[in-house]
């Protein structure tokens, strides 16, 4: 019988070393190595006619459409890909107190009026999740409480009872019997996430499991986690601001980059049927350094203001500040407009801010930042009516983006009656009713419009 061998794992990225050190060689963590025991490996070499032989399908042929459980919070369908799929298992990491919790519990009280529903807590007693359910008005729903983290326990009352739906929170505080190591460990976490999804796949229950995250954003545990599931949920929020946004950064049964937005009331989680209109709420007309960019996340068009503020700096060394985007991507939109442009940048501090605490990723908020920038060394606002998207290369030319009809479609729905886009080469955009388009294939082309004279 073959030993059981040490080995030194990561706690941050699942890498193993023989030994022990000071900082992991694969992430560049410190003080994240710890000893585990693995378990007993089986004999090296297979014998051949032992195996069954694998029966191989064509790629042709009828595919039925996965049923789905829809819990009714549309946001949260709409991001699963239209409800929880039977048998699925599904990830949800975020800060903690961002809401994780009070989402899952909402969604557990509305899908048990048609399905049963079970929360298990590894970190909460079942009296404090009595508590939240009392504040949010759900304390009446049929859910399944239970307050335990014994993966072989879950799993023998998964095999006894029926259960449609089961929450797990968290998959950090499982832990198996039968290994050494301690709740939270990487094999703790990969073990008990693969039995409790074998169980679930088994069993056609749609598993949800909270995952903590490191302080870089990332689900805490190895990464192979993120590979079993069938959809990774990212819950995430600015604890200044009310709203809160769930996005999809994996879905097998479903879009990509979707997002759900809601807004933390003393009700709980409220959906946010409009997020433009929420991202607008507040913006100044006529002050200079501020253009609205129409941008999309997944299938849904979101329009937000980029702020922009160019001061003089009394350092030696001009400060970039920015909130919401990328530092890099800003870097470069500074040099494209000093080298192609003219514009004189160098000696400012340089501060930019995507109003409402959502973070923008897509590279079609280039010229929307560029506008703003002008804007603002200029003192010549943006028009109030104006929405602008595109991208900028390194040449100074205006890229074209995708998706540019639901863009300006969701725009002309809030008022917008003029965009600055870029011009395309092929079939123009569709215009809605009484909006003027303004084509630029240059990014000098738009100075004479945020310049004085």
């Amino acid at each position: 019988m073959a030993k059981a061998q040490r080995l030194y794992v990561c706690q941050s990225c699942g890498a193993t070393h023989n030994k022990w050190a000071g900082k992991c060689e694969a992430c560049g963590e410190w003080n994240s190595i710890v000893e585990e025991i693995s378990e007993a490996r089986p004999p090296q070499g297979l014998s051949r006619g032992r195996g069954k032989v694998i029966e191989f399908a064509a790629l042709s042929g009828a595919a039925e459409a996965a049923p789905r459980r829809k819990s009714g919070i549309e946001e949260f369908d709409r991001v699963t890909g239209g409800g929880l799929v039977p048998g699925s298992a599904v990830l949800i990491g975020g800060d903690p107190g961002i809401g994780k919790s009070t989402l899952l519990l909402q969604v557990m009280a509305k899908l048990s009026a048609h399905a049963r529903c079970a929360y298990v807590s590894g970190e909460e007693a079942i009296d404090q999740v009595r508590m939240r359910a009392r504040r949010l008005g759900c304390d009446k729903m049929p859910v399944a409480l239970a307050a335990a983290t014994n993966v072989r326990d879950i799993i023998e009352t998964l095999e006894r009872e029926k259960i449609d739906v089961i929450v797990i929170d968290s998959i950090q505080t499982m832990y198996l019997d039968n290994l050494d190591s301690a709740p939270g460990t990487v094999a703790q976490v990969r073990a008990s996430a693969q039995e409790l999804i074998r169980t679930a796949k088994k069993r056609g229950t749609s598993l949800l499991l909270v995952g903590h995250v490191t302080k870089e954003g990332q689900i805490a545990g190895p990464r192979v986690l993120e590979h079993m599931v069938d959809t990774v949920l990212y819950f995430e929020g600015d604890r200044g601001h009310t709203f809160r946004i769930l996005r999809a950064v994996k879905n097998r049964f479903g879009a990509t980059d979707e997002i759900g937005v809601f807004e933390m009331a003393e009700q709980g989680l409220a959906e946010v049927e409009n997020p433009s209109a929420l991202f607008l709420a507040q913006r100044q007309e006529q002050i200079s350094g501020s253009a609205v960019f129409a941008g999309m996340e997944g299938t849904r068009p979101v329009l937000v203001e980029a702020q922009a503020l160019v001061a003089p700096s009394p350092l030696g060394t001009p400060r970039r500040a920015v909130i919401g985007w990328d530092s890099g991507r800003l870097s470069m939109v500074l040099a494209v407009l000093e080298a192609r442009c003219g514009v004189q940048i160098g000696p400012n501090d340089v501060y930019l801010n995507i109003a409402g605490g959502l973070r923008v990723t897509e590279p079609a908020a280039d010229l929307a930042v560029a506008v703003a920038l002008v804007s603002s060394m200029s003192g010549v606002p943006v028009p109030a009516d104006m929405v602008i998207f595109g991208e900028i290369g390194l040449s100074g030319e205006v890229r074209n983006v995708g998706q540019a009809d639901h863009r300006l479609k969701e725009a002309a729905k809030l008022g917008f009656r003029h965009a600055l886009i870029p011009a395309t080469g092929g079939k123009p955009p569709m215009k809605p009713d009484g909006m003027k388009l303004t084509q630029i294939r240059h990014l000098k082309d738009m100075l004479p419009l945020f310049t004085e004279e």
